[in-house]
């Protein structure tokens, strides 16, 4: 997540980038992920953000343990 900040910083002309991933029991609907992103212009941010994103649920290793009423499940990357 360094590396996807930094190169959000060199592309889109950042002040700063924050990128969070939420570990621990996560309920549904609840936040996992916090980006944020300063800018002088609130496209480049907005912009940055998106690509923030989609670039984290492409690249980084995550994975999440799935608890059912009849079992449970890892998800993630190469399962």
């Amino acid at each position: 997540m360094e590396r996807i900040a930094r190169e959000l910083t060199e592309r889109y002309s950042l002040i700063g980038v924050a990128i969070h991933h939420r570990v621990g029991v996560v309920g549904i609907g609840e936040t996992s992920v916090v980006i944020a992103v300063s800018s002088a212009h609130r496209a480049d941010a907005l912009a940055a953000c998106a690509d923030a994103i989609d670039t984290l649920k492409g690249t980084v290793p995550l994975w999440k343990k799935e608890i059912y009423v009849g079992g449970e499940e890892w998800i993630g990357q190469g399962s």
